[in-house]
């Protein structure tokens, strides 16, 4: 299996943003802080330098963390404007006459309360190929699930 990280044209950039800022100014801030409570005198009972030591290395593992992502990132070259359900597809369904809207990421990018679903998730997996009208029946919790695609975009 590759260790490949495929993300969408979107979630990659916001990932690289995030790099940036967190290189930058959060390391800034955080570097201001220790400073700051440094000045304060006695560093064994210092509450302010233990927290923004703690930051310093939550910030460090986090800038960690994204530069071993984006090194084995894929971005997807969907360029959305396709009929069938790919990587960066928005899709409308109807299940239990009700319409959901999905859009397929990459599994880094996943948010369920924005709609955001995996491409590797049982859903975001069914969904890939499908084309508006297909019929898509997924496994759940609650046990299967069939899924119109109404739309796709």
């Amino acid at each position: 299996m590759s260790d490949k990280k495929i993300l969408t044209k979107e979630g990659y950039k916001k990932l690289v943003e995030e790099l940036e800022e967190r290189r930058v100014t959060v390391r800034q801030r955080i570097s201001q802080e220790i400073k700051e409570a440094k000045e304060q005198g006695d560093l064994s009972e210092n509450a302010e330098y233990t927290e923004a030591r703690h930051d310093q290395n939550d910030n460090e593992n986090r800038i960690a963390e994204l530069e071993s992502l984006l090194k084995v990132a894929e971005v997807s070259s969907s360029n959305g404007k396709t009929d069938v359900v790919q990587l960066g597809s928005k899709v409308v369904v109807a299940v239990n006459n009700r319409e959901l809207n999905f859009t397929i990421v990459g599994s880094n990018e996943v948010d369920p309360a924005q709609g955001k679903i995996s491409n590797e998730s049982p859903l975001g997996h069914a969904f890939l190929g499908k084309k508006k009208g297909d019929e898509v029946t997924v496994e759940a919790p609650v046990g299967m699930m069939s899924y119109t695609v109404i739309d796709v975009a």
